[in-house]
């Protein structure tokens, strides 16, 4: 029991410290000396950062709704697409249950061939539709990594302005 005590509290210890030296070891500010140029670069700079924030948000937006709409799309095709095998395979039950008793195995074999191509379609334009989604889902990704990174570069950009100003 002493030893599983002493475990926990070892491990509470050292979790503890290493928190601590983590936290140590976080990027320090530079504090500028507030001169009006440096005032002025800092006002630009969040003015900046806030028009491409909103450009970055309208862009993610956007692309939220295109991924909305894709996917809504998808949806209704592929609702067709098990609406159509679905019609298939009732259609080729009527034509077993009204067939001659003579002819019943032959129209079975038929039937499941008809129902085997339904299901063939209907997978066939559901994977397509998915396809498409996922394909728009990645180009959405995208254009929200461009904004991103954009937003980061003004803000990259803002901060060496800044820093050019205290040097004036």
């Amino acid at each position: 029991m002493n030893k599983l005590l002493a475990t926990l509290i070892g491990g509470l210890f050292a979790t503890s410290v290493y928190a601590q030296t983590v936290s140590t070891n976080a990027t320090a500010t530079v504090t500028l000396p507030a001169t009006a140029k440096v005032v002025e670069a800092q006002q630009d700079a969040v003015e900046d950062i806030a028009d491409v924030q909103k450009k970055e948000a309208k862009v993610a937006a956007k692309a939220d709704k295109k991924v909305t709409k894709a996917v809504a799309k998808a949806t209704e095709k592929k609702a067709e697409a098990r609406e159509k095998a679905m019609k298939a395979h009732a259609d080729a039950h009527h034509d077993t249950v009204k067939a001659d008793p003579n002819d019943r195995l032959k129209v079975e074999a038929k039937a499941e061939e008809k129902m085997a191509e339904a299901n063939l379609k209907a997978e066939t334009k559901m994977i397509k539709a998915d396809a498409k989604a996922e394909k728009v889902a990645v180009e959405a990704a995208e254009e929200k990594a461009i904004a991103r990174a954009k937003t980061e570069k003004e803000k990259a950009e803002a901060a060496a302005d800044i820093k050019t100003a205290a040097t004036k």
